[in-house]
Order: C-alpha cells, then sequence, then structure tokens
C-alpha cells in the first residue's frame, strides 16, 4: 500500500476542500476555552461539540442506547450461494468477532466506539490492517478529531491520520491511508462524501438544554433559604446596610445554610418570596429538552428512562420500536460498510456480515411462542429449530415431526 499511496501523491496532487464547512464536518469545531462555563453565551459558542453535548445527560442517553445495543447484538459471517446462506465461523472477519477487532478492543467494544464517533461526529473510521496475504487481522480505531480529510483531482479521498490521543499521548506523526484502507462508517452525508454528524444539523435542543442546565445550576447555587424581603422602618445607614447584608449572605445564603433560622431586630420585617423552579416552569421545559433530543436520535423516551407517558402498553413495545425504526437502519449501513471495505474484492459478492437484531424484534412471549405454533404447523421451522432461536440446545428425539390430528392441528 505504501507504493500506491506514493503513486496517488505523485500523480494525483492534493487539494483541500474549498468549502468552509469542510472543517466542522470533521468535528474540529472550536472547543471550549477552559472549563465549562457556567453561563452559556451562544454569542460566544454557536458550535455545539461532542464533547459539550455529551455533558447533556440525555445526549450521552442516546448515543449509549444506540451503541450499546448494537454492539450487544450477535454477529455472524455468511456466504451466500444457490443453495442458501451457510455461516463462515473460519473466516477472517469471524476471526476477529471472536477474538478482538483489534489489540485493545473486543468485538463489542469497538461496535459501540465506531457506532457512538458516528453518532456524535457524523463520522467513524477505523484501518483495515492486513497481513501480507491480504487477510484483515485488525480493525483499528482512529478518533475523528485526529483526522484531516483530502481530496485528490480524480476525486478520491485520502485521510491523513495522526497518532496524538489525548489520554495516552503518541508521536505526533501522521500517516496517509487511502480509502481502500479504511472502514468509513456515516451519517446522512450531504456531498456523499462526508457524513454530518446530527448535532451540527440540529443543534438548538442541546443548546437550550444546555441554557437550562447553567440556568438550573446558578438558580441553586445563588438561591437564599429562607428567600425574600427584609424591610426595615426608616432609612439605614450605609454602614448598617452593608452589615445586615454581609450578614445574611454569610448566614444564610446558599445550599449549606439551607433552611437556617433568620433572626432580625430593629423592627424588621421579612416576606418571603417562594421562587422556586416549578414557578418558572423549568422543570417542563427540561422536559420538552429530553424530547426534543430523543426525536433527533430517534430513541424512544422509556429506553433512555422518561417514563413520564409510560404504560404497560407501550412499554413492551418499546423495544420493538427501538429496533425498528432506531437499530434497523445503522444496522443496515453497518453490514454495507463491512461489505464494501473490509470483505476482500473476492468475498464481496458471495460473503456479508449480519448483525442479529431479533432479540429487539421478537415480542413479548405469549406472541413469541403463538408465532413458533404457527411456524410448526405450516411445516415452515421444526421443533429444534424453534429451541436454537430461542437459546436451547436441539433434543433428538424432536426430529421426527410431530403427529397430527386429521384437522392438521398438533397432536
Amino acid at each position: 500500500m505504501g507504493i500506491l499511496r506514493r503513486l496517488a501523491e505523485r500523480f494525483d496532487p492534493l487539494e483541500t476542500r474549498a468549502d468552509p464547512s469542510w472543517e466542522g464536518l470533521r468535528g474540529a469545531a472550536t472547543p471550549w476555552p477552559g472549563p465549562f462555563p457556567t453561563v452559556f453565551d451562544k454569542t460566544r459558542h454557536t458550535a455545539v461539540t461532542p464533547a459539550v453535548a455529551e455533558s447533556v445527560a440525555t445526549v450521552a442517553a442516546c448515543v449509549n442506547a444506540i451503541a450499546g445495543a448494537i454492539a450487544s447484538l450477535s454477529a455472524y459471517v455468511y456466504e451466500r450461494s444457490a443453495a442458501g446462506r451457510e455461516e463462515r465461523p473460519d473466516h477472517p472477519i469471524a476471526l476477529l468477532i471472536r477474538q478482538g477487532a483489534n489489540a485493545s478492543q473486543t468485538w463489542p467494544e469497538f461496535l459501540e466506539w465506531l457506532v457512538a464517533q458516528t453518532l456524535l461526529f457524523g463520522n467513524g473510521l477505523a484501518e483495515i490492517v492486513a497481513d501480507r496475504s491480504g487477510r484483515v487481522i485488525e480493525l483499528r480505531p482512529h478518533p475523528w478529531p485526529n483526522l484531516t480529510v483530502r481530496m485528490l483531482s480524480n476525486g478520491r479521498l485520502v485521510y491523513d491520520v495522526s497518532d496524538i490521543n489525548a489520554p495516552v499521548g503518541g508521536t505526533g506523526q501522521v500517516r496517509r491511508l487511502l480509502d481502500t484502507e479504511v472502514l468509513h462508517l456515516k451519517d446522512r452525508s450531504d456531498d456523499g462524501l462526508i457524513g454530518r454528524s446530527r448535532l451540527a444539523r440540529c443543534a438548538t435542543p442541546v443548546r437550550v438544554s444546555l441554557t437550562e442546565s447553567a440556568f438550573q445550576e446558578h438558580l441553586y447555587a445563588n438561591r437564599a433559604a429562607p428567600s425574600g424581603v427584609v424591610t426595615f422602618e426608616g432609612a439605614l445607614t450605609p454602614e448598617s446596610r452593608t452589615r445586615i447584608k454581609t450578614g445574611i449572605a454569610d448566614g444564610w445564603q446558599g445550599v449549606k445554610n439551607t433552611g437556617g433560622v433568620l433572626i432580625l431586630d430593629q423592627k424588621a420585617t421579612y416576606q418571603g418570596l417562594g421562587i422556586t423552579p416549578e414557578s418558572l416552569e423549568m422543570l417542563e421545559a427540561r422536559r420538552l429538552s429530553v424530547e426534543e433530543i430523543a426525536r433527533l436520535y430517534a430513541v424512544p423516551p422509556p429506553i433512555i428512562g422518561d417514563y413520564r407517558n409510560n404504560t404497560f402498553t407501550n412499554a413492551a413495545q418499546a423495544a420493538l420500536w427501538f429496533g425498528q425504526h432506531c437499530l434497523s437502519p445503522w444496522i443496515r449501513k453497518i453490514e454495507e460498510a463491512f461489505r464494501r471495505s473490509v470483505f476482500s474484492a473476492e468475498d464481496r459478492a458471495t460473503h456479508e456480515l449480519h448483525l442479529d437484531l431479533s432479540t429487539f424484534l421478537r415480542g413479548d412471549p405469549a406472541t413469541r411462542w403463538a408465532a413458533h405454533k404457527i411456524a410448526i404447523d405450516a411445516d415452515i421451522l421444526t421443533r429444534n429449530e424453534i429451541r436454537e432461536i430461542e437459546g436451547w440446545n436441539p433434543r433428538p428425539e424432536l426430529d421426527a415431526p410431530p403427529p397430527r390430528d386429521p384437522a392438521g392441528a398438533i397432536g
């Protein structure tokens, strides 16, 4: 691949994408200047970076739910032929599934990382490492902020990868990878080349949630308990005003002094104001933010712990909805990305990665077993095949067809 790289650089001069949004699509938005600010100023911070977005619990919960669910699915490599589909446990990709995608990550950890990167940055990328015979032996992760994407004059992409990793350091060396050397998973793209993060498409719900969090933090940090107005008969001297104000602030303001007893003299009168988050509709506004962010990621609210409108019936359907409308599109993207990039040119026509989503589509036990009975009655599945679907070992005595009465039902 080194020779191919040098030839590509020699005969195809590099050009940087002129579109000013190109850097933004890489996820290289300006980071927050230091710690998370106590007041969110959208005039200074127009972009919502993935690191800041994950400080919102709903964003983190959505990303964890999708990435964790996909990573938990059983993965298989199948070969298709005229006779049907057959599992190939000896295929190099199947070995990665069993032994680990790389030296540092198991298969579930790698898949969870890849999906989370795509959900936050719009792109997830891993280097395909092969031995001298061309067998894939490793899928090496590269965080999207460590990449610089460039376009050759022929329209093909190359990826300049820095090996700097903030938590563990690195040499800072930059290597160039061709598009045939990487697994690139994209969220919906505007140009067909680079995915665009949902945080970039629809940042307002996340920004509003950040503003609400900052407001709530200040509300509780600055709240005086008791909170109200102190009035006196007559005018106070500046010294008296300063002394009383300091005494109230030191003795009763702040979280640690909540519930203290306020003692006044000089014919003073205290009147409570009773400002609460409920009176400002803060709680309702935060609930709306949860719904908006869940809608952005197509995650049913019960999956991320929002049970306000939950009933026994819709709770039973939440996993089914989650599997059909949220996980299924992502699984299809992952399977096709592997077929196009990781499988060899020879294997692409016959082999495929399959992520088994049946766990999320099986329904409740009563519905599932009723469907199994119909499958047996119609000679679609055998009883041992049903046992295999349910995760049980086969029983030899069940290989024979079950007895039936004249009406066709199982005896």
